[in-house]
């Protein structure tokens, strides 16, 4: 953890582009932790040490990102470099916040499906499925204390988990129907969806002046205007329609990296609540509709993504280069590089959405910070994530301890690492690293033991 500098009564000097990227490629090998965890570093590190930003200035920003779908850690970055260093700063502190994690999860990717079966990489992924498991149902309950604040949000939660595993209904179809929700009781029942407290309080702390500081104007460039607005809309539909052309005239629009494109995308527009909200959609539709990758290699997935740095969305990658792989987007002769190249597609459509939030509409939602009429479809919305996330744990939790099947044997040393990394979760707070690498370590073992 970074320690502040003295306190002085000047703010730091400005702050070059070239130093500035220098912090974000830096923040993308080191954002471990979950979004919770990146932005820690990022409040330790632009708050308290450097003084780049002040306190409710960071905070506000912060606010912004968290009403957007999407991983909000990367958008922070995106908004912080943006109002820094204009469109190109954000540009490049959000895409150096992915980069690191898209190209580990490639090389790790790749060691999965050509050594997977090693003695080795099966005991070290016989202990990683158990922890994902309780990682998923912690996340459930970690959402859940801090959104289901009554009742009425409760029942919100009960009927997602039920729509999902008793009905099957679509994710999207659940998020539409919760926001619907949400905007009626915003009319109706405001006390039910107002904001309860918690979340990000400002802190009393004092770092010293910082260089954008409370008072500080908002940046020319920052500044709402409907030309600029338009501006970023056309260069960012421009760059999706682009890249989506070109797929489907190079492989046709029922081609497996156009397919992926177009899923992505709308899988980027449902991320509100976290990475963890929409990994039943992508379950949904790159495990059952699709078939890239089987509901195991989803599990293994996101045990890569918890133990790489970056925001926890980038499983995505690992879906796509997966499914790239199997379905040899470019031929049987480059499993690899179709593979690659699938997984930088799918990375693209995933997070380009993200910097239009970030670019178009930071001067013009942040006006709409703190309404009701704004803010209660999102509360829904959450609520309803808290069941569909659980109905995922349900669904980890039986390939974990039925891998062959309800028919098969049940995996009781699977259970055993399950409840432990439950217990290091719940009541003892253990980091996710940590766990990990515990559990991975009972698995080696376990292996060697068979």
């Amino acid at each position: 953890m970074a320690t502040p500098d003295s306190l002085t009564d000047t703010a730091p000097a400005p702050v070059s582009l070239p130093e500035a990227l220098r912090f974000w490629c830096k923040l993308g090998f080191i954002s471990f932790g979950g979004p919770a965890g990146q932005i820690a570093i990022m409040h330790a590190e632009l708050v308290e040490r450097r003084r780049w930003i002040s306190e409710q200035r960071f905070l506000h920003a912060l606010n912004y990102c968290m009403l957007l779908p999407g991983p909000e850690a990367q958008q922070l970055a995106t908004y912080l470099g943006w109002l820094m260093h204009r469109s190109l700063g954000g540009v490049l502190a959000g895409a150096l916040f992915v980069l690191p994690s898209l190209a580990i999860l490639i090389g790790l990717s790749w060691i999965y499906l050509r050594f997977g079966q090693q003695p080795l990489v099966a005991g070290i992924f016989l202990g990683l499925k158990p922890a994902v498991t309780a990682l998923v149902l912690h996340a459930a309950w970690r959402i859940g204390r801090r959104t289901l604040k009554n009742r009425w949000l409760l029942a919100i939660a009960v009927a997602s988990f039920i729509a999902i595993f008793a009905l099957d209904l679509p994710f999207p179809a659940i998020v539409l129907a919760a926001a619907a929700v949400g905007a009626a009781g915003a009319r109706w029942a405001p006390q039910v969806f107002a904001a309860g407290g918690g979340g990000h309080a400002a802190a009393s702390t004092s770092h010293g002046p910082a260089l954008i500081d409370d008072l500080t104007p908002t940046p020319a460039h920052a500044r709402f205007r409907r030309g600029g607005l338009l501006r970023v809309l056309a260069i960012g539909l421009g760059l999706w329609a682009g890249g989506m052309a070109l797929l489907v005239a190079t492989q046709g629009w029922q081609g497996t990296l156009a397919t992926m494109a177009w899923f992505f995308t709308k899988a980027a527009l449902l991320t509100f609540g976290g990475a963890y909200a929409v990994l039943p959609y992508v379950y949904q539709g790159a495990v059952e509709q699709h078939q890239w990758l089987t509901g195991a290699q989803m599990i293994d997935g996101l045990a890569l993504g918890e133990t790489t740095p970056g925001p926890l969305i980038m499983v995505v990658a690992f879906v796509g280069f997966v499914g790239g792989w199997g379905q040899q987007v470019l031929g049987p002769d480059a499993p690899f590089a179709g593979a690659a190249l699938a997984a930088c597609v799918v990375t693209f459509f995933t997070f380009l959405p993200s910097f239009i939030f970030i670019l178009a509409g930071g001067p013009l939602v942040e006006a709409t910070h703190g309404r009701l009429g704004f803010t209660a479809p999102l509360t829904a919305i959450t609520a309803a994530v808290v069941g569909v996330i659980l109905q995922l744990a349900l669904f980890f939790a039986w390939h974990t301890l039925w891998p062959q099947g309800w028919s098969g044997p049940f995996a009781w040393p699977s259970a055993g690492i399950a409840v432990a990394a439950a217990l290091a979760l719940f009541r003892f707070q253990v980091g996710v690293l940590p766990l990990l690498g515990s559990c991975a370590a009972a698995g080696l073992l376990l292996q060697w033991l068979a």
